[in-house]
């Protein structure tokens, strides 16, 4: 982009910024602080938060998020209760007060929006409608990286890859016999991946040190000694979309040419689309049956690449 070109789109911003009032210390007619209003407009797209998961929404630290409930609590727009799945956090919730608040934003935003989209032709507001997505996509997918970073596996990795695996693989179906869930090795990722001519890599929340993923390679069992298979490549939610996993793919084929192996492997489902996708993308052809001897039988479509 150039230097023109971003100095229109941030100048638009700032219009876009002012126009709707985000600028005045509350929003009209409700006088509620605009932090407020995002508040209870979270708690009624996502029903019960914690105050850490409102404060993951709303992008503010959790004293001010502490203090806000506070106020929206003192003003009845919300009630906090007690965790049925944890008796020791609390959940926080609209109030019937709440409800009727956000009728109120609902309909003074609707009519500003709606009046501003008349003035445009359809083929106009179809352009605002998904450049505002792509806008708002991009600036969530740019933030998130930054907060992110890939390194190869280390011993305190094994419990997170445990979990992460053991807790994906089921939401695509593969949680049965025939799975790479069932593996040995899912409880012992460093020790197995630090194996000659083996690599894996994690990708973690800086600041937390959470792990959001991870992938690697190793010799393809049972088949030829000069194809490697790429394995237990998974993603939690909040990471995918982002652009990660060509990263991760990536750094996984160059730690395959590395080891000297002239080809790749792997073994997936009909049902990972996404991840079906991003090989296809990356020079994976389809096979018409398995190599090696992975003992993967769930698994009902494979891919090889050479390098």
């Amino acid at each position: 982009m150039s230097t023109s070109e971003l100095a229109l789109l941030r100048q638009a911003s700032r219009e876009v910024v002012r126009e709707l009032g985000f600028l005045q210390n509350h929003d009209s007619p409700t006088k509620l602080p605009h932090s407020h209003c995002h508040a209870l407009l979270e708690l009624e797209r996502w029903g019960a938060l914690s105050q850490q998961e409102l404060s993951q929404k709303l992008l503010l630290d959790k004293s001010t998020v502490s203090r806000l409930v506070q106020k929206l609590r003192q003003a009845q727009f919300v009630e906090v209760q007690v965790d049925p799945e944890d008796k020791r956090s609390h959940c926080v919730l609209l109030s019937e007060a709440g409800k009727i608040v956000l009728q109120a934003v609902h309909e003074t935003a609707n009519q500003r929006v709606v009046a501003a989209l008349e003035t445009l032709s359809p083929e106009q507001r179809e352009t605002v409608l998904a450049g505002f997505q792509f806008y708002a996509k991009a600036l969530k997918a740019s933030r998130l990286l930054a907060e992110i970073e890939l390194r190869e596996i280390a011993p305190e990795h094994n419990l997170g890859l445990a979990r992460l695996i053991r807790q994906v693989m089921p939401e695509f179906g593969a949680g049965g016999p025939g799975f790479a869930i069932h593996d040995p090795e899912v409880d012992a990722m460093y020790e197995s991946y630090t194996q000659p001519r083996c690599a894996y890599f994690v990708i973690l929340r800086k600041h937390d040190g959470a792990l959001l993923g991870g992938g690697g390679i190793a010799p393809l069992a049972g088949g030829d000694p000069e194809i490697c298979e790429l394995r237990k490549m998974y993603f939690l939610p909040e990471l995918r979309g982002l652009g990660m996993g060509q990263q991760l793919i990536a750094r996984c084929l160059n730690a395959a040419r590395e080891q000297g192996f002239h080809s790749c492997y792997l073994e997936t489902l009909e049902t990972m689309q996404q991840a079906r996708a991003l090989y296809l993308k990356n020079g994976f052809e389809p096979l018409s049956a398995p190599l090696g001897q992975t003992g993967h039988f769930g698994c009902d479509r494979w891919m090889l690449k050479k390098l």
